[in-house]
């Protein structure tokens, strides 16, 4: 039995009212399939990198853009344990979450605890898993050390100072001064990214140097983070949304800030340059699959015992994406924008 499915298309480098929302009919789920009913999505960087065709990787236009979604299957396909059905769970799909329903692998299914809204699981699903594992995986930042993270109000970035105050750890955290307030709330020292002596305030807080640095910004900033990193610590890199609206290929700009961390990593200076790229080791599928649901999981049971609070910016239903998108984009926002079924 096929199904009617509502799906969001991104059909070409379009300002957000330019998406399209259509209707298809999917199939039913094939062997090793189920089909999950999207009970929320949500709006990241990647989208709206996407939507500049800009994002690293990215299919040709048109296609339905979505990172991730939270979602209740519905049915199953051959060969698949009947214990999932009517069971809620979080899947990554890079592109195509923005959709009422979708076919997925029932591998790529990660359960999300009891009790646990669908829209507060959204977000953390990518970013909780990026700050997860940038902070123990990569960094390997210990209790009683010292971060600062960059854009600390974001999606990525709340969850960030969640995960290290919860570990003991200490956060310098740059936003906005209308964003100061929140985090105050979630345990890190605001600083406002907007002040000329950003980088000297930060480095009178830890005049000794940074553990790690949590860098999505990119561009002429990134010296400056790299500087505030102490012998033994690391510069983490995850994007250059600091070059968002610049023109020129995003392959160059990435292929020049690899070039970049790279000679730093090798310098003689005893501290760390890298890059995260939440994709790496996707080729070895399994090893892949299995890190992301360790990950999540420990996530989501923080998120369950309220170690972490979900920092939901605003909820649209899936038919009002464009609006969704305008407001994700405006620099306004705390925390992430969610998409709910209509």
């Amino acid at each position: 039995m096929t199904t009617l499915a509502t799906e969001i298309v991104l059909p070409g480098i379009v300002e957000p009212g330019g998406l399209q929302v259509r209707a298809r009919e999917l199939p039913p789920p094939g062997p090793g399939q189920v089909l999950l009913r999207v009970d929320a999505t949500g709006v990241s960087f990647a989208e709206q990198q996407m939507r500049l065709g800009r994002y690293f990787g990215q299919p040709p236009f048109p296609f339905v853009p979505g990172y991730d979604a939270v979602g209740t299957v519905t049915a199953l396909g051959p060969d698949v344990d009947s214990a999932l059905l009517d069971h809620r769970y979080a899947v990554v799909t890079k592109v195509g979450g923005w959709a009422s329903h979708l076919v997925v692998d029932a591998a790529d299914l990660m359960a999300v605890p009891d009790g646990v809204d669908a829209a507060a699981a959204e977000t953390l699903v990518v970013n909780g898993v990026t700050a997860y594992q940038m902070l123990f995986r990569v960094a390997k930042v210990e209790a009683g050390g010292t971060i600062v993270v960059l854009g600390a109000n974001g999606g990525v970035g709340s969850a960030l100072v969640q995960l290290a105050r919860h570990a003991g750890i200490k956060v310098i955290g740059t936003a906005s001064a209308r964003h100061h307030e929140l985090l105050n709330k979630l345990g890190a020292i605001p600083v406002d990214y907007r002040d000329p002596d950003l980088y000297r305030r930060i480095r009178a807080l830890a005049p000794s140097g940074v553990d790690a640095v949590f860098d999505h910004v990119g561009g002429e900033g990134l010296k400056q983070s790299w500087h505030l990193v102490r012998k033994g610590g690391t510069l983490v890199s995850y994007g250059i949304a600091g070059l968002k609206d610049e023109s020129g290929s995003p392959q160059v700009a990435y292929l020049s800030l690899f070039s970049q961390l790279w000679m730093w990593h090798l310098s003689p200076n005893n501290r760390s340059a890298r890059f995260y790229n939440f994709w790496a080791g996707e080729r070895q599928k399994a090893k892949f699959r299995g890190r992301l649901r360790e990950d999540l999981t420990a996530v989501f049971a923080l998120l369950a015992q309220g170690g972490i609070t979900p920092q939901i910016a605003a909820t649209f239903p899936l038919s009002r994406a464009a609006e969704a998108l305008a407001l994700a984009e405006s620099g306004t926002v705390a925390g992430k924008v969610i998409l709910t079924r209509d």
